[in-house]
């Protein structure tokens, strides 16, 4: 089956979901929950610039840059695997779409630390942007949506909004908000549009 892919990250995970089409109607192909942070660096890598809060300048910008390259490394190993696990079901992948955090200013390390909410806002990047490298490293169609876009445009966004909504009833839990948001991300692809 042609499948797309979808994900909502989160601090260190991220829901996946792959869907395709049949008869018009989209079918769950494949969920996952994806750890993008090692077991054993979890407690600081989930939260790099918390991590960093009261570090030298110095060892706060080392101590990210080490949580932006893990987080990057460890989704594209998820990624990479996921994706050849569907290929070698028969699946063909037309694409993979990520759910993004709103832009923000190309502040420094030090900047971000200056203040607590820039935290919060580096970190919800941070997560999304290692899965869209993780994707594009895949070779694949990289699309990318505001969530909120997502969210404000439900209806109109994806002529599947009900299907999507209606398939927590027949494959069982988990299929709460995060896996919704991943599968219409996905369909996208299929040719949704955010107008």
């Amino acid at each position: 089956m042609k499948v797309a892919i979808g994900f909502k990250a989160h601090s260190g995970w991220a829901a996946a979901v792959a869907v395709g089409l049949q008869d018009e109607h989209p079918h769950l192909v494949d969920r996952q929950r994806l750890a993008l942070v090692d077991t054993g660096d979890a407690a600081w890598a989930r939260q790099p610039y918390h991590a960093a809060e009261g570090l030298t300048p110095s060892r706060a910008d080392a101590l990210v840059q080490r949580g932006i390259a893990a987080a990057r490394e460890t989704s594209a190993v998820c990624v990479d695997r996921w994706v050849q696990q569907l290929r070698d079901a028969g699946h063909d992948i037309a694409g993979g779409t990520v759910l993004t955090a709103p832009p923000m200013p190309a502040w420094t390390t030090a900047q971000i630390l200056a203040v607590h909410i820039r935290m919060h806002q580096a970190e919800g990047k941070l997560f999304p942007d290692a899965l869209a490298a993780a994707v594009a490293a895949c070779g694949l169609p990289l699309g990318l949506i505001p969530e909120r876009a997502l969210d404000e445009l439900e209806p109109e966004a994806c002529p599947w909004a009900e299907d999507i909504a209606s398939m927590g009833r027949w494959t069982g839990p988990p299929w709460g908000a995060d896996q919704k948001h991943a599968a219409m991300a996905a369909l996208v692809i299929f040719g949704a549009r955010l107008h």
